[in-house]
């Protein structure tokens, strides 16, 4: 593949959501090992882009968050993850705004929920470039060290892959464990809303989290 066709195809990959690719990024990591492509400007495009695609999901939600919040109320699961994000993200902050990338979904839920509670934008592009720089120099790192270590470029991609894929899938178990332990602790939230007819926020409502503690976190 010509090195800027591949450039482009890494860009298109990259920078939109839930578009699977890493087994590009390490086959991408292998070509680099093998001298086909210039390591750094990969890395450069790869965590480019992807930090590109979060501020835009970030601005959006900051811009049109009525929009935003109905859309996500279309599915349970998926309002309960974001406001499982944005409680976490007022209680930690910037080293939450970094987690969250490396979990299922992370990526949309962290720039979504930060951007719907107003969080700082300056603080928000930090956390995300440390996000995305490590997600970039891990992801073409597993194809370019293990190309440079075994010299066998397919059974380097196939670890990589594989790799990956372990990754995600303790990821995905860790996000579960959290979900479920949020479930069986009664939040402050659900106490006031039996008690006082506020919005619960731990029964995937928007509650608190995405309205009255927005201004908690705004500049």
């Amino acid at each position: 593949m010509d090195a800027l066709a591949l450039y482009g195809l890494l860009v298109l990959t990259t920078l939109p959501p839930l578009v699977p690719n890493s087994a590009l990024l390490v086959t991408t990591g292998v070509l680099a090992a093998r001298g086909e492509v210039f390591l750094p400007l990969i890395l450069l495009i790869v965590g480019g882009s992807a930090l590109l695609g979060d501020l835009l999901m970030y601005l959006a939600a900051r811009r049109f968050g009525e929009p935003v919040r109905a859309w996500m109320r279309r599915k349970p699961r998926r309002e309960a993850l974001l406001e499982w994000t944005s409680r976490r993200i007022q209680r930690y902050g910037l080293p939450f705004v970094i987690a969250i990338r490396f979990l299922p979904s992370g990526r949309i839920a962290g720039a979504l929920a930060s951007g719907m509670l107003r969080y700082p934008l300056r603080k928000y592009v930090l956390g995300a470039a440390i996000a995305e720089a490590t997600w970039a120099t891990y992801s073409v790192g597993l194809g370019y060290l293990g190309s440079a270590t075994t010299g066998r470029p397919l059974y380097a991609a196939g670890i990589g892959f594989g790799v990956s894929c372990a990754v995600a899938a303790v990821d995905a178990a860790i996000q579960w464990a959290a979900r479920r332990r949020t479930l069986r602790e009664p939040s402050e939230e659900s106490g006031e809303g039996e008690s006082g007819g506020t919005s619960k926020g731990g029964d995937g409502g928007p509650g608190e989290g995405w309205g009255g503690r927005a201004s908690s976190v705004a500049t």
